[in-house]
C-alpha cells in the first residue's frame, strides 16, 4: 500500500514537472515567435541631390524601397527639374540681383515636396554639390565663392528637408559618381534572378564613363586591384569591392576649352575689329567682348588687357587650320608614366565599352553621329561639318540655335582630338565609344552614383508587424506564466 503511495506521489511529481517545463518552454516559444515572426514593412526612403554645374543646376529626387540590398539602396530617379537660368558661380551676391535665381531655385523645390510624401519631408536627406564651375570661382575669387556657398547653405536649410550639406565636390568625386551611375543603370552591379532577389550578374563587366561638362571632363573606369595612386579610388557597392581610375581635368569642360583656343585665334591676329576665327563656319561672323574669353583663371590675360573691347570676328571654317589650333591647348608630349593622356598626367590604357555623356552626346548629335561609329566615320563627319557654309548649317541643324551651332566646328575637333590623342582611343576600339545622353530614360551624371554611395548611410524606417495582436499575446504570455507558477 505504501508503496502504491509512493509511485502515486512519483507520477504527481513527474506530471508536475513536464507541466512546468512545458508551461516555461510554450512561454519562451511565444515570445520568441511574436519576436521572430514579426513581418518587417519597410517605408520608401527619399532622398534630393542638387547638381550645380558651370552652366546650371538640376534637382534631383531618389526613391529607393528601405529594405537595402547589402546596404545599399535600389535607387530610382523620379524627379529632374532644371533650374532655370545660368549656374549658381554667376550669382552676384546680391539680394535683388540673385532674386531670379532664388526663384527659379524655389520652383524646382517645389515640385520637390510634391514628389515626396509629406510625412517624409523631415527624414528626407538633401545634398548640393557644385562641381567645376565653382572650383574655378574658388581659385579666383574666394571670397565670392565661400558667399556664394554661405547664401545657398542658408538657402537649403530653410526647406523642410533634413539638409545636410552644400559643397564644392572634388574633380574625382565627380568622375567616379559619374562611373556608379554609368554601371548602376546598365545592370552591371545587381539584378533579378528568377525569385525576384537581387543578385550580382554572372560575369558582369563594368563600363567606363566620360563626362564633358562646361569647365571640366572627366574620364573613369575600373581597373585592376593592384593599381595604386592619387588617380586610383576604392568603392564598395552592393557587397562588392571596385577600383576605378578617375582624373578630372579643369579648364578641359566644352566652355573654357573654346576660351583657350579663342585666345590663340586673337593672339593670332593684328586687328581685333577684324579677326579670322578658322573654327567658325564660312560665312558666320559675331561680335564679343574680350571679357567672355579671358575672364577665367584657364586664360592668361594679355598685356593692356580692357575687359570691354570689342572683338569683331569672322568664320573662315578652315577643319585643317582649326584642328591645329585645337591640339595647341594640349601637351602630348610631357609624360614621367609608361603612358599618359596628356599635360603629364598617367592614365592605364583604355578597355572594354565607355560611355560618352554630356556634352559629348550633343557633339555626337550634332554630326549625326548615332551611338557608335567608326574611327573614319567620325572624322570625316567632323570635316564635314567645319566645312559646311553657315547658311546651309542654319537649314539642316535648325534645331540648334546659333548660339551653340557655331560652337560646334570647333568642339567636334576637341573631341576627336581628346578621345584619340588624349585617352587614346583608336580605330580598333574606337565603336566602344557609346555617345547617350541617358540610360533607361534616367539622366547620365553624378548625382545618381552620389546618392547611392551616400544610401549606405542612410538609415531605413522599419515597421513590425508581429504574427499575433497585443491582446493574444498578453493572454498567451499569463495563461503560461500562471501555469508554470502553479
Amino acid at each position: 500500500m505504501a508503496s502504491k503511495r509512493q509511485m502515486s506521489y512519483k507520477c504527481r511529481i513527474a506530471g508536475v514537472m513536464i507541466l512546468l517545463l512545458a508551461s516555461i518552454a510554450a512561454l519562451v516559444a511565444v515570445a520568441v515567435i511574436q519576436d521572430a515572426w514579426a513581418s518587417k514593412d519597410y517605408t520608401m526612403e527619399y532622398g534630393i541631390v542638387i547638381d550645380s554645374g558651370s552652366s546650371r543646376s538640376n534637382v534631383y529626387v531618389y526613391e529607393w524601397p528601405g529594405e537595402k540590398e547589402n546596404e545599399t539602396g535600389v535607387v530610382t530617379e523620379t524627379l529632374n527639374c532644371r533650374v532655370s537660368g545660368n549656374g549658381i558661380s554667376e550669382m552676384k551676391v546680391d539680394p535683388e540681383k540673385d532674386k531670379t535665381s532664388w526663384t527659379a531655385f524655389q520652383d524646382c523645390m517645389d515640385k520637390a515636396m510634391k514628389v515626396i510624401p509629406a510625412k517624409k519631408h523631415n527624414s528626407t536627406p538633401l545634398f548640393l554639390g557644385a562641381t567645376a564651375g565653382m572650383r574655378l570661382l574658388h581659385l579666383t575669387d574666394e571670397q565670392r565663392s565661400n558667399k556664394i556657398m554661405s547664401n545657398i547653405n542658408h538657402y537649403l536649410n530653410s526647406l523642410p528637408f533634413d539638409f545636410k550639406n552644400a559643397s564644392i565636390i572634388s574633380g574625382q568625386e565627380e568622375g567616379l559618381y559619374g562611373w556608379v551611375t554609368v554601371n548602376y543603370l546598365m545592370g552591371n552591379f545587381l539584378e533579378k534572378n528568377l525569385w525576384n532577389a537581387y543578385i550580382k550578374p554572372e560575369g558582369s563587366k563594368t563600363v567606363g564613363s566620360m563626362d564633358l561638362g562646361g569647365a571640366s571632363t572627366q574620364i573613369a573606369f575600373a581597373v585592376q586591384d593592384e593599381l595604386t595612386g592619387s588617380d586610383y579610388m576604392h568603392i564598395k557597392l552592393y557587397g562588392y569591392s571596385y577600383n576605378v581610375y578617375t582624373h578630372s581635368y579643369l579648364c578641359y569642360g566644352k566652355n573654357e576649352a573654346e576660351k583657350m583656343i579663342l585666345d590663340r585665334v586673337v593672339q593670332a591676329s593684328s586687328d581685333p575689329s577684324n579677326i579670322t576665327n578658322p573654327c567658325y563656319p564660312k560665312g558666320m561672323n559675331t561680335t564679343m567682348m574680350a571679357s567672355a574669353i579671358y575672364e577665367t583663371p584657364c586664360n592668361k590675360k594679355p598685356q593692356n588687357y580692357t575687359p570691354n573691347q570689342e572683338l569683331f570676328m569672322v568664320g573662315s571654317g578652315d577643319s585643317d587650320v582649326c584642328e591645329t589650333l585645337v591640339k595647341s591647348i594640349f601637351d602630348f608630349k610631357s609624360c614621367s608614366s609608361s603612358q599618359c593622356s596628356f599635360n603629364g598626367v598617367e592614365q592605364p590604357p583604355v578597355s572594354g565599352d565607355f560611355l560618352a555623356y554630356a556634352g559629348y552626346f550633343y557633339v555626337a548629335r550634332a554630326l549625326l553621329i548615332n551611338d557608335t561609329s567608326e574611327m573614319e566615320e567620325f572624322t570625316g563627319s567632323v570635316k564635314h561639318f567645319c566645312q559646311t557654309h553657315w547658311k546651309e548649317l542654319k537649314q539642316e541643324k535648325n534645331w540648334i540655335s546659333d548660339r551653340y551651332l557655331k560652337t560646334y566646328c570647333y568642339a567636334a575637333h576637341y573631341v576627336n582630338t581628346l578621345l584619340a590623342d588624349g585617352y587614346k582611343f583608336d580605330k580598333d576600339n574606337w565603336n566602344h565609344i557609346h555617345f547617350t545622353k541617358e540610360v533607361k530614360s534616367t539622366s547620365i551624371g553624378w548625382s545618381l552614383g552620389y546618392m547611392l554611395a551616400m544610401s549606405n548611410m542612410i538609415p531605413s524606417e522599419v515597421k513590425k508587424t508581429p504574427p499575433m495582436t497585443n491582446p493574444i499575446f498578453a493572454g498567451l504570455i499569463f495563461l503560461f506564466s500562471a501555469l508554470t507558477i502553479v
